[in-house]
């Protein structure tokens, strides 16, 4: 299995996506082609020997550039070349920390979505007591109709029975009360399509509170509520880990339970909470794999986005979604 990376994406690129080309390599069956400029991408590969390429590209596309006009007009931006290859054969899927917008655009013009789809949409794991919920579309579109909310749960049970092992998996619609009667025109016209429905396991609506809880498998919403709630959680994770820590110490609280316990609870705690033990986000309803990680992504990060390639290049989830659809 091949990989391309785009290497030249994210905050921390290229230095922590070849760290974690190299990590990946080391703890999965696979290998990596690093796209981007070669002379950057060589400083950081120190390691010989490991089923690492390098497959040069001259430009890359901004975070402040118009995703489609720059995947038009840079033809040899690293996320463009990666995509290529997908599309070509030479590998199996790509991944980018890069520009959201550049990637997803990018996967629509240069791989296509799959007959019948018309949006695609950025599946996201949300870690919860129960596993995961998995929440789409968290960016890929901002604007949705009712019908491409339909497809977006259709692919979303299928991602989440497939590849997350989640046994018929309970589809619900975010909305902001669980009557059926609540909400825009969009999520009850929606709402009522799910609902004769019997492809997918529809359990109705479900609430923001919802979805940290772990109370649906699969939750869907248009990308641009999606993309909100996403960050929105993110940064209350991290405020909460904050606050916890500064009223311990404050309070005396590192003494009273011990340091030694009290370091391998916040471990624990942050190991479940962290973006990076779930990397990748795949981008469902395209004739390919295309994983998309968070544009902080460290090399642990991106390590584990190769994995979720690995598995959803393994599931054949497009092909069966393009079967279903």
């Amino acid at each position: 299995m091949r990989i391309a990376v785009d290497a030249m994406g994210g905050d921390k690129a290229p230095a922590q996506i070849v760290k974690g080309a190299v990590l990946a390599v080391k703890e999965y069956p696979c290998e990596i082609v690093l796209v981007g400029d070669e002379n950057k991408i060589r400083k950081h590969l120190d390691e010989e020997n490991l089923p690492i390429t390098i497959r040069h590209a001259d430009e890359v596309i901004q975070m402040g550039e118009h995703p489609a006009d720059a995947v038009r007009n840079k033809k040899n931006s690293s996320i463009v070349v990666a995509t290529k290859m997908v599309k070509d054969g030479e590998c199996d899927a790509v991944l980018s920390a890069g520009s959201t917008g550049a990637a997803v655009a990018a996967a629509q013009l240069i791989l296509k979505r799959l007959h019948g789809v018309g949006r695609p949409a950025i599946a996201t794991p949300i870690p919860t007591p129960r596993g995961t919920t998995l929440l789409l579309d968290s960016g890929a579109n901002v604007d949705s109709r009712p019908e491409h909310l339909i497809q977006i749960g259709i692919m979303g049970s299928l991602y989440a029975e497939h590849v997350l092992k989640i046994k018929n998996p309970s589809v619900a619609l975010l909305n902001i009360g669980e009557e059926e009667t609540k909400g825009n025109e969009q999520v009850k016209e929606t709402y009522q399509l799910l609902k004769n429905l019997r492809t997918i396991n529809f359990a109705g609506n479900a609430e923001g509170r919802d979805i940290p809880t772990g109370k649906f498998d699969v939750v869907i919403c248009d990308g641009f509520v999606g993309n909100v709630v996403l960050k929105f959680g993110e940064g209350l994770a991290l405020t909460i880990m904050k606050l916890l820590t500064e009223e311990l110490t404050a309070n005396g609280g590192a003494k009273l339970l011990g340091k030694e316990l009290l370091a391998a609870t916040f471990k624990n705690m942050y190991k479940r909470l962290d973006v990076s033990e779930n990397g990748g986000a795949p981008l469902l309803g395209v004739d390919g794999c295309c994983v998309i990680s968070h544009g902080s992504s460290d090399d642990k990060a991106i390590c584990s986005a190769v994995g979720i390639a690995c598995k959803y290049v393994d599931s054949k989830i497009f092909e069966l979604i393009k079967a279903v659809l």
